[in-house]
């Protein structure tokens, strides 16, 4: 062979190539990164203040996982929601809301959702406080 048909071969094998990628590119679902994270980015120093005031209240979440229920217990009378975020699909995901008045307790019926890994995230106000807690689940 001389180096005239290895030079085609190799930009026919490159193209072949450069085809391909595109081909899978296209195939690759579209919810593969956030769409808003430049609006999350803006916020994120509230979220940070939201978090450390659950550390110095001390009012860490109780969360448990018995069956097809997740029981979240509160310290407090609690009002916002609670996301359980799915890390392969955010099709999948699903958002409750949180209001327990006296009750310290709420459950959520997670039977309908699929097995396996979920990021729980909890955004409450308790008093004029707000608060924000992340935990990973497996149910």
């Amino acid at each position: 062979m001389n180096w005239g048909k290895g030079l085609i071969t190799g930009m026919a094998v490159f193209m072949l190539f450069i085809l391909s990628m595109c081909f899978y590119m296209f195939r690759v679902p579209a919810d593969e990164y956030d769409h808003q994270y430049y609006e999350k980015g803006l916020s994120f120093n509230a979220d940070i203040a939201k978090e450390r005031q659950v550390m110095a209240d001390h009012a860490e979440p109780t969360v448990t996982v018995t069956g097809t229920t997740v029981r979240i217990a509160f310290n407090g009378p609690a009002k916002g929601t609670a996301k359980f975020i799915r890390p392969s699909s955010a099709a999948q995901d699903k958002t409750f809301a949180i209001a327990n008045g006296e009750e310290i307790t709420n459950g959520f019926l997670v039977a309908k959702l699929p097995k396996g890994r979920w990021h729980l995230l909890l955004e409450w106000q308790s008093g004029s406080k707000s608060y924000l807690y992340q935990q990973q689940l497996y149910l």
